[in-house]
């Protein structure tokens, strides 16, 4: 699991920063989290092939969240895209995209598969034989959702040699990285721990975006590998950051903290902050592990979370 970082300013872009998107490449599947302004022209920068996203996550209806998806859809279609883009967003989104595409005589090879975020609680969005999506809610001035990639368990990994040892046939391996012993063909058992190491620990990414500090939020982001959290404001603006519903430096690395996170990347920054080196620091005094989202960087959760623990 990897995680491109395509913009990390909050409503008002820099000459340094993009508005809000992110990439996370989950055993070669490409998930877009947000599309705000520019975030087509991020993708070529960064070499990502645009024709394998498949599916993209919106986690609120603000400009900079959503203004570069009209332009990627667009894209697609110029590029001759015919397979479908299932598009995760809030409800209402739906009538508002179908209307700009009429409204633009824009006319799409491809369908869009448009899936409705529910608030309330958890809730799953997608899944496949690696991943798994769930939204939750966020408290913000519009309706808003964060997000959590789960990657699934993988089978345990054979141990080649043991495979000529004890003259296992290929039919039985799939079973045997299932967790199933191997009986030989003498009725001698052979424990499936003698003959297997177990795989990788399952890695995690949380994506919470635009939302003000609440206590339940460490729930929803329990024990995640990287907890992405904004940070649009420092500590001595935390009036400002309860009015306009956003967070703090000091709101993110307590949320990381509660959820026993693993590492936090704080970005969304406010364009008043020409270096984040200061915002990093103060999210550091309660929460070590924080590091900036930097646009155009591709961070490996596997690694940060690997650094965590040895820290631990």
């Amino acid at each position: 699991m990897k995680v491109t970082v395509l913009g990390s300013s909050s409503a008002l872009p820099t000459s340094q920063r993009y508005p809000s998107a992110h990439v996370l490449n989950a055993h070669e599947r490409l998930f877009l989290v947000d599309c705000g302004e520019g975030t087509q022209m991020q993708l070529r920068k960064c070499n990502i092939k645009i024709g394998r996203i498949n599916n993209i996550f919106i986690s609120h209806l603000h400009g900079d969240h959503v203004f570069g998806l009209y332009g990627l859809l667009s894209t697609f279609n110029l590029m001759g895209r015919t397979s479908t883009i299932r598009l995760h967003a809030p409800a209402n989104y739906d009538l508002m995209l179908r209307s700009h595409l009429s409204d633009f005589d824009i006319n799409l090879n491809y369908q869009i598969e448009f899936v409705p975020l529910k608030n309330g609680g958890q809730s799953p969005v997608y899944e496949d034989k690696h991943v798994s999506v769930t939204s939750f809610p966020l408290k913000h001035r519009v309706e808003a959702f964060g997000f959590v990639f789960r990657e699934k368990p993988a089978d345990r990994n054979i141990i080649k040699e043991k495979i000529e040892e004890f003259s296992i046939p290929s039919c039985m391996i799939p079973g045997i990285k299932k967790g199933r012993d191997f009986v030989t063909s003498d009725g001698k058992v052979i424990k499936n721990k003698d003959i297997t190491v177990p795989p990788p620990e399952p890695l995690s990414y949380a994506y919470c975006s635009d939302t003000m500090y609440f206590a339940g939020l460490s729930s929803f982001v329990k024990n995640v590998d990287l907890l992405y959290h904004e940070a649009t404001f420092d500590a001595s603006m935390t009036k400002l950051a309860r009015k306009v519903m956003h967070s703090t430096t000091l709101d993110a690395a307590k949320t990381a903290l509660k959820a026993n996170a693993k590492a936090l990347m704080i970005g969304h920054f406010s364009a008043r902050y020409d270096n984040v080196t200061t915002l990093v620091e103060e999210a550091r005094t309660i929460f070590p592990a924080t590091i900036p989202a930097i646009d155009g960087n591709t961070y490996n959760i596997r690694e940060l979370s690997a650094r965590n623990r040895l820290h631990d």
